[in-house]
């Protein structure tokens, strides 16, 4: 019993990070394409993925079914996917940021005093360009 309830609580905490990365994922699609979806679209998907609303709030507050929220939010998920799929600024996006990232550590392990002053620019560059990021 110890190992059923072990492996449903595994197969729990791998849903919820699931959960968790589908929602970061569709707010950082958001943040790159969600002034090219209509308003009626941006509001409904602001209000679950942004709001954490659940469907039925968002239902009850528009006056409309459970059902036509589904279809909205499915609709503007799949059009911000569409995008990335076409111009992938997202994914360049991670790529420059994990680039960089990876240069600001081996910026940080340089050690030879020689270095040290040049490490230190690439470490101050790097820490911009990061919280521009």
């Amino acid at each position: 019993t110890l190992d059923r309830s072990s492996a449903a609580s595994d197969v729990y905490k791998r849903q919820q990070g699931d959960t968790m990365e589908k929602i970061f994922e569709q707010a950082m699609l958001y943040d790159f394409y969600g002034e090219l979806l209509k308003d009626n679209q941006k509001e409904v998907f602001e209000n679950y993925v942004l709001d954490n609303l659940s469907l039925s709030e968002i239902a009850e507050e528009r006056n409309i079914s459970r059902q036509a929220v589904y279809d909205m939010i499915k609709r503007a998920d799949r059009a911000l996917n569409e995008y990335e799929d076409k111009l992938h600024l997202l994914e360049k996006f991670l790529t420059i940021k994990e680039d960089v990232n990876r240069i600001h550590i081996i910026s940080k392990q340089l050690t030879d005093s020689r270095d040290r002053e040049l490490a230190t620019q690439i470490v101050s560059i790097t820490d911009k360009i990061l919280d521009e990021l």
